[in-house]
């Protein structure tokens, strides 16, 4: 394994990037350190405990998508191939290639989890024996023609069976973190909705439900991120418990005075 690490400015210096607290940039460095050839850390609690961050320094990486984690624990640095390119002769292949495999890699050189339907489709295969086709089969009453032998093993329904396994969890075990990672991609409304959150959470009763609601009310407020983003920034600024729709900085009206406690959002 190499003993280097690069990184690209495009990354570090960003407006996402920086806003971040300190601590949360230091943990983004140091998993950075200890991740193998292809970007993956199999310990990154331990990494954390070793210079002090905290659980939110964590949440935070994973919320504003600087890491993508993994059922087993395991996380990736998503920009790994563009802060490093290894030579071959210094190259060693993770040891979590299940879960490189299911990932895609982004013209912008980024990692992204792969969907469901972009799995690889099931092969035609062909007689080894004598190397050739398999011969058409003929359809018998209704049953549909098929051509050639559908090879599925052991391990393709096995992995099936965890993405889909995976996705049930995530349904039942929702948090306020992966519901705004699934919601946008956007650097900015992920931070304005984690400040958001952050908020309401101190005002008490505040649930991830209510929030699976409000990111359904804020896409009939707006269609675009920056105007979502400018909403949710709106609510921080005057205290509201809701979401609503823009108003006018310079004006203020009796509503600027009201809790919204009655709001579902």
């Amino acid at each position: 394994m190499a003993e280097r690490r690069m990184f690209t400015k495009k990354i570090t210096e960003s407006d996402s990037f920086l806003d971040m607290p300190k601590s949360t940039q230091c943990l983004y460095f140091h998993l950075n350190m200890n991740a193998d050839d292809d970007g993956f850390i199999n310990n990154p609690k331990k990494t954390q405990r070793m210079i002090g961050c905290s659980d939110d320094d964590m949440k935070l990486l994973i919320a504003k998508k600087f890491i993508i984690p993994f059922e087993s624990g395991v996380v990736v640095i998503k920009h790994w191939l563009m802060h490093n390119l290894i030579r071959k002769d210094r190259y060693t292949e993770t040891d979590y290639v299940e879960e490189k495999n299911m990932l895609k890699i982004k013209k912008s050189n980024a990692y992204s989890l792969k969907e469901l339907s972009e799995e690889k489709p099931l092969e035609i295969g062909l007689n080894e024996h004598d190397n050739q086709m398999a011969t058409k089969c003929q359809p018998n009453d209704n049953q549909m023609a098929t051509v050639g032998i559908r090879r599925i093993g052991k391990d393709r329904l096995g992995k099936d069976s965890i993405v889909k396994d995976k996705k049930e969890k995530d349904k039942k075990e929702k948090t306020f973190a992966s519901l705004i990672a699934y919601y946008s991609d956007n650097p900015e409304l992920i931070e304005a909705l984690t400040n958001f959150v952050e908020m309401r959470k101190k005002m008490k009763g505040y649930t991830v439900n209510a929030l699976e609601l409000g990111l359904k009310h804020l896409d009939e407020l707006a269609l675009d991120d920056k105007t979502k983003t400018d909403i949710v920034n709106q609510s921080i600024e005057r205290g509201w418990r809701g979401l609503f729709p823009l108003k006018n900085k310079n004006s203020k009206t009796t509503d600027d005075f009201l809790t919204r406690e009655d709001e579902p959002f």
